[in-house]
């Protein structure tokens, strides 16, 4: 106990450090960004996470002026892919063009090659084109002709997405979006924000932002991420809680059963420990709490659990599945 005690201190003190780069991040982004703090800090629990993001909104919410303006304070290769309907997968990750001169085929890299890649309006390309995606997320490597190449590190998806009950959208596959670390729902302004959006848009000017970070800032953030503390309690709550989306009649949710057509894979229990240790980091902790698990909870889990006819049929959807989950799973 004293030896943790003693490690927590240690890492604490580190954390307080580094979190002088991620106010640097929050004050850069401030300058273009009215309000949205929620969707800034989960868009930096992919990035310290290695993870990608899913951000679902309808249009106008700034989903696409944060990612890029973030692009612009990280000193990294970025690249903005619009998806639409008549987008190929070659598109997306690149070609082989004959060359008559030399009589071979040369590889054409597509726009994936970047560290961080805004994939706009992801479900309003066809199925295939998601798919295209798909080992790029999860390999981080794209296949062109018969050679293989490796993406930059990092390689960071953050897409956007359109409620898919809007016209001309697609669902997105399950196992893509399972890549997903974290989807996000993006809500609107409140009053005071959407009155200083107003007051901005007077200043026609675009802002100047200064690139404050680098890749191996990120690396370094990253490395400090991983050591923050988690407690076998704590580990054990967030087990409890991904084990309880596939058997609730185990944790006294029989209610909940017919609710749930299929529950988060394991997948979800990793990415849920990384996101609360990336979470309490943000908030100058060096050790993980039950707060930290509630807050990513709904943004690791809502894509991953997929609500029953029986659910649908009672206007329940897996928002409320995953409140439940949180207010009857006992917290450490």
């Amino acid at each position: 106990m004293t030896q943790s005690s003693i490690d927590i201190h240690a890492i604490s003190e580190r954390v307080q450090q580094e979190n002088l780069v991620v106010d640097r991040i929050f004050q850069e982004m401030d300058r273009v960004i009215v309000g949205q703090r929620y969707m800034v800090e989960r868009l930096l629990i992919g990035l310290f996470c290695n993870g990608h993001i899913l951000l679902e909104g309808v249009p106008g919410l700034a989903k696409t002026l944060t990612v890029s303006t973030l692009a612009k304070i990280i000193d990294v290769s970025f690249k903005r892919i619009q998806f639409t309907p008549d987008l190929l997968p070659a598109d997306l990750t690149g070609t082989t063009i004959y060359n008559q001169h030399q009589g071979v085929f040369i590889p054409k890299k597509g726009p994936v090659f970047a560290n961080l890649i805004l994939a706009d309006e992801i479900n309003r390309a066809p199925a295939k084109v998601q798919s295209a995606l798909l080992e790029c997320m999860q390999e981080r490597q794209v296949t062109i002709g018969d050679e293989t190449y490796r993406l930059e590190d990092p390689f960071l998806v953050m897409a956007t997405q359109n409620p898919i009950e809007q016209e001309g959208t697609y669902p997105l596959p399950e196992a893509q979006v399972d890549r997903f670390m974290l989807k996000v729902k993006v809500d609107y302004p409140t009053r005071d924000e959407e009155r200083l959006i107003l007051d901005r848009m007077a200043d026609a000017g675009e802002t100047e932002l200064a690139r404050t970070v680098g890749i191996e800032e990120i690396r370094r953030l990253r490395e400090v991420v991983e050591l923050i503390y988690i407690d076998d309690k704590i580990k054990d709550y967030v087990v409890d809680l991904v084990q309880a989306t596939r058997d609730p009649a185990r944790y006294g949710l029989d209610e909940m059963g017919p609710l749930i057509e299929y529950g988060a894979s394991p997948r979800a229990t990793i990415f849920l420990a990384r996101a609360a240790r990336a979470h309490a980091f943000i908030q100058r902790r060096g050790y993980v709490t039950p707060e930290d698990v509630k807050a990513v909870g709904g943004d690791v889990l809502r894509h991953r659990i997929r609500a029953s006819y029986e659910a649908e049929a009672e206007e329940i959807d897996t928002e409320q599945i995953v409140q439940q989950l949180f207010d009857h799973i006992e917290v450490p």
